[in-house]
């Protein structure tokens, strides 16, 4: 019996540890062969010892699985081009990318520091993009070779970036990002064969762990709804053949449960086909907003 992505080659960043490891052992487990990222650092991104992308290559491989590491930076241009590269060089191809890496740096938004910011956004958003253009730039020269790819991309996003988090204004903003990015290259890249969808992922992590202490503990006994193995099926089907024509969609994924998220659409409105005065538009506003869904409450505080 063959796996789901028996015979891909899966790139996944972030990898070391948290989700990024349970998605690259079950992805091996299903039979792709994998390049596991991760830059080894902590959670605030400063360097870490050890080498988490090695740890995880040896996991697969003494379940029978093919992996190798990649411990470079995919938020430089250098770092992601390496990163498909090594696909390439061990493999021979490359088939799906899942963009998982990144790391926090919570504050309020008047305590919140340009650097924080700058960091925050680099890893999450600038990681996502440089991955991703690197790996679209490839099978587009695949598709113009006349050899179609049957791509996929996984990015990540988060309840943070769709409803918003308290004191994460960086990492909302970063999330929120994500999810515009995977619609403009759902859009672009399908002519070259890729699907590319985004998950916003509840689980149990190092950026999790301790801000959600209560509702994050793993129980005594029964279904532990916070393991992140219980995401990562949902993110191997779509980053498998199986997935065909799902594309520029975003899902939510916690325990047993899979959403599909329904972004931005218009509501109530009202065309007086002339310029309104500030008092006229104020009006209008107020009778729209009598009809229009109350927002969903914003996160305490998110991963």
């Amino acid at each position: 019996m063959t796996g789901i992505a028996e015979g891909r080659v899966v790139i996944v960043t972030g990898a070391g540890r948290g989700l990024g490891r349970a998605h690259a052992l079950a992805f091996a487990a299903e039979g792709a062969r994998v390049v596991v990222n991760d830059l080894g650092v902590g959670l605030d991104g400063a360097p870490g010892a050890g080498s988490p992308a090695l740890r995880v290559v040896e996991e697969i491989r003494a379940a029978g699985g093919q992996a190798v590491a990649h411990g470079g930076d995919i938020a430089t241009g250098a770092g992601a081009a390496s990163l498909v590269a090594t696909a390439l060089e061990a493999y021979g191809r490359l088939d799906t990318l899942v963009n998982n890496a990144g790391f926090l740096r919570d504050r309020m938004l008047v305590n919140l520091d340009e650097d924080d910011w700058d960091a925050v956004l680099r890893v999450h958003l600038k990681g996502h993009f440089l991955a991703l253009k690197h790996a679209a730039a490839h099978w587009r020269a695949e598709a113009k070779a006349g050899h179609a790819p049957c791509a996929r991309v996984v990015n990540t996003s988060s309840g943070a970036g769709l409803l918003g988090s308290v004191g994460q204004g960086n990492y909302s903003a970063a999330k929120a990002g994500i999810v515009a990015l995977t619609l403009v290259a759902a859009a672009e890249l399908g002519r070259y064969g890729v699907q590319v969808n985004a998950l916003a992922p509840a689980a149990r992590t190092r950026m999790t762990e301790r801000t959600f202490a209560e509702t994050m503990t793993a129980p005594a006994s029964g279904f532990d709804a916070m393991a992140p193995e219980n995401v990562s099926p949902l993110v191997v089907w779509l980053g498998s053949t199986a997935s065909a024509g799902v594309t520029g969609r975003v899902f939510e994924a916690e325990g047993g449960r899979i959403t599909v998220m329904e972004g931005w659409r218009r509501g109530p409105t009202a065309d007086e086909g002339a310029r309104r005065t500030p008092a006229e538009a104020g009006e209008t506003a107020r009778k729209l907003l009598a009809r229009a869904e109350s927002p969903t409450a914003v996160y305490g505080a998110e991963s």
